[in-house]
């Protein structure tokens, strides 16, 4: 039995794993940080809530870079060197072990999704920014050396990028992105039907796709476009790391196959040097959605 906790931009969410990534048991509560020591306090009691028999470790996903029992730093709760284990412990003491959100979904995905049965692992998260989580010879590549593949510049001289470069790969292929594409598109062609797709929620992610499939030329040119600045980026981490599989997550990856999955195949296809011979890397969709975070987190003590 396992424990996993999901850090959230808004909310926490712990699950209680079986070995086979069955969750069991799933508490929710609001994120409300207030310190370092409330949020380990926090953290202890929701894990209580699911805490099961056999339970060895308490795993914790969360947006950020860590080391060991230690936080480096977050991006959306203001942590930054805490030794967040050691104040864990004085409340349950069980071991916490923790790994940025990309890896965790890396691991879920490893285990019990896209990646089982592979020995070479990659997922990209596309949400605010990209994510990138790796296993490597069945072993997490995370920790202080987890994977920021989302600042390769692909553009050189191009858009800023939050991390202080120009040209970022997520600049381009973040759901962020794509909607700054989408307005871009939408100032150009007044007449098109991403106005109607975007008028009661606002300009979403999702919008260029749900215009592009009612036939509008300029969505599915948007669409297009995002397709190609996500390849550019996808093809070169394969081409460093030829894994077996590279699985697409995050909220974009929802989008029909025939507008995302399909024609990125394609373009990797064209840009990955096993067009030369080699191993061929399979690109699919993740498969644990949400749950990804909880399994993956609860099943860092089996790749760490």
């Amino acid at each position: 039995m396992y424990i996993g906790i999901d850090v959230g931009g808004t909310n926490l969410k712990a699950g209680l794993v079986d070995g086979e990534g069955r969750i069991l048991k799933v508490e929710r509560i609001p994120l409300d940080f207030r310190s370092p020591e409330q949020f380990a306090e926090t953290l202890a009691s929701l894990a209580k809530t699911v805490m099961g028999e056999g339970v060895q470790s308490v795993g914790v996903g969360l947006p950020g870079a860590v080391d060991g029992g230690d936080v480096l730093f977050t991006t959306n709760i203001p942590m930054k060197d805490v030794p967040l284990e050691t104040l864990f412990r004085r409340h349950l003491d069980l071991p916490l072990l923790l790994g940025n959100d990309a890896d965790c979904a890396a691991v879920g995905e490893f285990f019990c999704g896209a990646g089982k049965g592979t020995e070479d692992f990659a997922i990209v998260t596309l949400g605010t920014g990209v994510g990138a989580g790796l296993i490597l010879n069945g072993k997490l590549r995370g920790g202080v050396a987890s994977s920021e593949a989302g600042h390769m510049v692909m553009r050189q001289g191009g858009e800023p990028c939050n991390c202080g470069r120009l040209g970022c790969w997520e600049r381009y292929a973040s759901a962020t992105g794509l909607i700054q594409l989408t307005k871009r598109a939408m100032e150009a062609h007044p007449e098109s039907a991403l106005h109607t797709c975007a008028a009661q929620g606002g300009v979403e992610g999702r919008t260029a796709f749900q215009a592009a499939e009612a036939g509008d030329e300029t969505a599915l040119a948007v669409c297009r476009e995002y397709v190609e600045n996500l390849a550019c980026g996808t093809a070169s981490l394969i081409n460093i790391l030829r894994p077996e599989v590279v699985a697409i997550g995050g909220g974009v990856a929802a989008a029909p196959a025939h507008l995302l999955m399909e024609p990125l195949r394609e373009a990797v296809g064209r840009e990955s040097f096993s067009r030369h011979g080699g191993r061929a890397t399979r690109i699919l969709p993740a498969e644990l959605g949400n749950d990804a975070g909880i399994i993956g987190a609860a099943f860092l003590p089996r790749v760490l």
